[in-house]
């Protein structure tokens, strides 16, 4: 079963005040390259998986999707979503993508935002998740970067010309990562960006696009502190299609 670190009150209430919980998809920067990557959802059937607050399946209405399932790990996830919700098209579900089964050739789209680090073994998920796709279906979703996310004490230091400097260590060695995010502890699975597509590609996906997520300019100017993602990838984004 995966860590459900999001019912710890102490990392909820953290969390919920991070922008793209307050703004939804307007506080996260890398919504608008997510959504050049995304197909025309109008009259299809998505399932959002990590969905959180229901950000994501609300736009997905908004776009003229037929009906959208968000799935989450997380009750008080799914408690906040389905307050926030007066969609009778949206459902959402408490359920674990460790051992998620969903039915065959259901949807259109497989959607999810930096969630799939969290989840152990990959291989079965790509393998379900294309499974559960219909012909010619979608799957789009970001993860943090494997750079990001690789050492094992991930957070920037300064190199002698005192110009920050993000490490990278222990890249092939893949596994298990824990990190202190509002609480101690978070456990999160690192893997290559070759793991990562291959097993894509071994489920029977074909990839359509890759980015490492970077602010633009006009980000940067409105928000300074971006500026830090120049340095380092954060996220990666990735389309596959079955």
């Amino acid at each position: 079963m995966a860590q459900n670190i999001y019912d710890d009150p102490g990392f909820f209430a953290g969390y919920s005040q991070l922008p793209r919980q307050v703004r939804g998809l307007l506080g996260a920067p890398e919504w608008p390259a997510i959504r050049a990557m995304l197909p025309d959802v109008a009259g299809k059937r998505v399932v959002d998986l990590g969905c959180g607050f229901g950000w994501v399946a609300r736009w997905m209405r908004e776009q003229g999707a037929s009906d959208v399932l968000g799935v989450d790990l997380s009750q008080t996830m799914i408690a906040r979503a389905s307050a926030m919700t007066q969609d009778p098209a949206i459902t959402y579900e408490i359920a674990d993508l460790e051992t998620l089964e969903l039915p065959k050739a259901t949807f259109d789209l497989a959607y999810s935002a930096l969630t799939f680090h969290y989840i152990r073994d990959f291989d079965r998920l790509a393998r379900m998740l294309y499974r559960t796709l219909v012909a010619d279906g979608h799957l789009v979703f970001t993860i943090e970067h494997p750079i990001y996310m690789a050492a094992t004490r991930p957070d920037w230091s300064q190199d002698q010309d005192g110009r920050k400097t993000w490490p990278v260590n222990r890249y092939f060695i893949e596994g298990e990562r824990r990190t202190d995010w509002y609480v101690k502890g978070v456990l999160k699975y690192h893997r290559t960006i070759g793991t990562t597509l291959n097993a894509l590609i071994g489920a029977g996906f074909t990839l359509r696009r890759v980015e490492e997520f970077s602010p633009t300019r006009e980000q940067i100017k409105a928000m300074p502190e971006l500026a830090d993602e120049l340095e380092r990838p954060m996220m990666l984004l990735v389309s596959a299609q079955r």
